[in-house]
């Protein structure tokens, strides 16, 4: 690597150890301890607090969720050097206190560091820790499917996304993802002899959905179908797909008062119009400003400067929202019970919460939509779908174009002949082009990556340099061939992590080391011992 001024010399940058990390974190104070490899090696092994943040997309993501620029950072990788090259790019975006981790995935460990595997682990460890304390109760599938067969008087809740629903899911279960739950069950099941089953994937959202409702004090029996859709398919049961069912939108009176009292509890803040202000105008903390409700509520209006963040999925990927551990949470919502049911979540993984008291939908009423704050845009050499066209019918040997979009997208879709590409694997990459290519062209979906990947990629090669105008998206507009699948693989597949629970081609070994890996998180949790997480009973 060579010596860049914004860091100056590398053999003294900042550095923090494992006893400074564990430190801070016991003390509650902010800290952004980030791992930036690619989602799938961070998968393998991080901290537990280690929030993924790949060096590839620094530009796009750190203003939305390092909003404070003086906020504690640790970088931590696995070796690579990735580190390095982040900090440079924080320091340049203006963080002004980057620092890395003292021998990074390995120092963590020989320090005595738990280490843990798959993704989203907090909000997973703190969803076992839920079952095993507040003992949640369960069902198993061939449970489940006796009371179906027996034409019971059941309703299935799947506590997911709506896109996962409709891919897989328990035969007659009906969407209803996440902090809906508590605001919409009593309408669904209004006779309190109905059992209400809440389901999803794995075990997090079942767990975390059937407790929500025994909290808010939903007066029916209430299970969570125990291991999901997982352990409905290792019990040799048949799921579903293509469902459409979703929640009405009848909402039973009565759950406000019960999810205002349980934040309560729980120890959230509540704040008005006036203490939004002060909030907003605070320097001196990280804060993130989260709508609630569902996406399709937020796209028809919203309150500036917050961006969406269903309920849900808030509690599932709490550091992929806000990966900065101490910061604090302002929640809002139009009903008064899905911020304060989340809300209450969130203080029990022991993050500052507060909710925006009074808010009615009327004041959702901003029309501008949210999009995430980027520094200035590289200035690019651009180059039109239709000249690229020609470049590869002409010269296809000497035109090399690169896709920065993700290894799902690329898959999906992508321009015939384009090479799949990581920025924070470049160098590599480029080892794999055909050696007499003369010019680039990058490309993503929209470009918008692409054109920070071309500085790199500039400094690198010394050759020309271009990229598409608008993206594949433009390409494909313009009716021009595209490819499907992993056609030139330039860069490894490793942009994400196949969860064992997504997907209808699992093998049911991985399936099953996943649930088992679940049942040990509690006892990770208390080795490492810096979770603060307390369980209301």
């Amino acid at each position: 690597m060579t010596k860049n001024p914004a860091t100056g010399n590398l053999s003294v940058l900042p550095r923090r150890s494992y006893q400074h990390v564990r430190e801070q974190l016991l003390a509650g104070r902010e800290i952004a301890l980030l791992d930036v490899r690619e989602e799938d090696p961070h998968a393998q092994a991080h901290p537990l607090f280690a929030a993924n943040f790949p060096l590839g997309r620094i530009e796009l993501d750190a203003w939305t969720k390092l909003p404070r620029r003086d906020v504690p950072i640790v970088l931590i990788d696995g070796g690579e050097g990735h580190d390095q090259l982040a900090l440079e790019r924080l320091r340049t975006l203006g963080y002004t206190d980057v620092s890395l981790f003292d021998g990074g995935i390995a120092g963590w460990r020989a320090a005595g560091g738990e280490l843990f595997r798959d993704v989203n682990v907090p909000s997973k460890a703190f969803g076992e820790l839920v079952e095993e304390q507040a003992q949640t109760p369960s069902l198993a599938a061939g449970e489940l499917q006796a009371l179906i067969d027996a034409k019971a008087n059941i309703v299935i809740l799947d506590a997911r996304r709506y896109d996962e629903y409709h891919t897989m899911s328990i035969p007659g279960s009906i969407s209803v993802p996440g902090a809906e739950l508590a605001l919409r069950a009593r309408a669904i099941a209004p006779d309190p002899a109905t059992t209400i089953v809440v389901n999803c994937a794995g075990r997090t959202r079942s767990i975390i959905g059937a407790q929500s409702l025994r909290n808010a004090g939903v007066p029916n029996r209430v299970a969570a179908l125990r291991n999901g859709t997982i352990g409905w398919t290792l019990a040799g049961q048949q799921l579903q797909h293509g469902q459409t069912r979703v929640y009405p939108d009848d909402v039973a009176h009565g759950q406000q008062d019960a999810a205002r009292a349980l934040a309560d509890r729980a120890g959230v803040q509540r704040i008005d119009a006036a203490g939004l202000a002060l909030l907003q105008a605070d320097p001196a903390r990280t804060t993130y400003y989260l709508d609630v409700r569902s996406p399709a509520e937020f796209a028809l209006g919203s309150l500036p400067g917050f961006r969406s963040a269903p309920g849900g999925q808030l509690v599932q990927e709490t550091e992929q929202f806000g990966p900065v551990r101490g910061a604090r949470f302002v929640l809002a919502d139009d009903d008064g019970v899905r911020a304060n049911m989340t809300a209450s979540w969130l203080r029990q993984m022991n993050h500052e919460v507060h909710v925006v008291d009074g808010l009615a939908s009327l004041d959702f009423k901003s029309q501008k939509t949210w999009s995430a704050p980027l520094p200035p845009l590289p200035v690019v050499d651009e180059v039109s779908p239709a000249q690229l066209a020609q470049w590869l019918a002409e010269e296809p040997l000497h035109t090399a174009v690169l896709d920065f979009t993700s290894g799902v997208n690329y898959n999906k879709r992508h321009i015939a002949g384009a090479w799949f590409a990581l920025r924070s694997e470049l160098r590599a990459a480029l080892a794999k082009l055909p050696g007499d290519t003369r010019r680039y062209v990058l490309t993503c979906g929209s470009s918008l990556l692409a054109r920070f990947a071309s500085a790199d990629l500039r400094e690198i090669t010394g050759a020309p340099v271009f990229v598409l105008a608008g993206g594949t998206a433009a390409w494909a507009g313009q009716g021009l061939p595209l490819e499907t699948g992993p056609t030139r693989l330039a860069s490894p597949l490793i942009d994400r992590y196949r969860r064992p629970y997504e997907g209808t081609d699992n093998q049911h070994e991985q399936m099953q080391a996943y649930l088992d890996w679940e049942y040990g998180l509690v006892a990770q949790l208390a080795r490492d011992g810096t979770h603060g997480f307390k369980v209301l009973r």
